[in-house]
């Protein structure tokens, strides 16, 4: 009587272990950490230990110091008069706060806007002077106004992340 050879397929053991898919948190990190850059707040103490965007939402609810807007001020070159209008305000009562005061809930979350904004304009214009002159300039896709001119709202500042990643991407109107 001849033997037959029995074949078993290879299949890999089952494993007990979900598998999960593991999210790129460099990339976040490098965002929200050039975020706290541009907001000059690295290595200040309340913000050491943000890792992801996330983390910038406790920013925003304990309010930033003003010395931030200062900061971004500087950084975007928006003026005194300009960025009053971005967080609703008057510049006299801007020009009032201490460096150290807290701004409102409303007015740090427009300052980390402004900041993720700014980064995000970085990485496609690749420096923060070239995306600075776009911003000033007269675009028809903004109805021949500035970009610049739509930062006074949450819906202007995502319509000009629009565009940066149309811009990105190659997709022009």
């Amino acid at each position: 009587m001849k033997r037959e050879k029995k074949i078993t397929p290879n299949y890999p053991e089952p494993t007990t272990e979900p598998t999960t898919v593991e999210e790129p948190i460099i990339t976040y990190s490098n965002t929200a950490m050039r975020t706290i850059g541009l907001m000059g707040m690295t290595g200040k103490k309340d913000y050491s230990t943000i890792k992801n965007e996330n983390d910038l939402i406790n920013v925003i609810r304990t309010g930033v110091p003003r010395r931030v807007m200062d900061n971004l001020m500087s950084i975007t070159d928006i003026s005194m008069t300009e960025m009053a209008a971005i967080i609703h305000t008057s510049d006299r009562t801007l020009r009032r706060y201490t460096p150290s005061q807290k701004l409102s809930q409303e007015q740090s979350e427009r300052m980390v806007e402004l900041a993720r904004l700014y980064t995000r304009g970085e990485e496609v214009f690749g420096s923060l002077p070239e995306f600075r002159q776009w911003m000033n300039s007269q675009l028809a896709t903004f109805g021949n106004k500035k970009p610049k001119d739509y930062l006074d709202t949450s819906l202007g500042i995502a319509m000009i992340t629009d565009e940066l990643g149309r811009i990105q991407n190659g997709i022009f109107a």
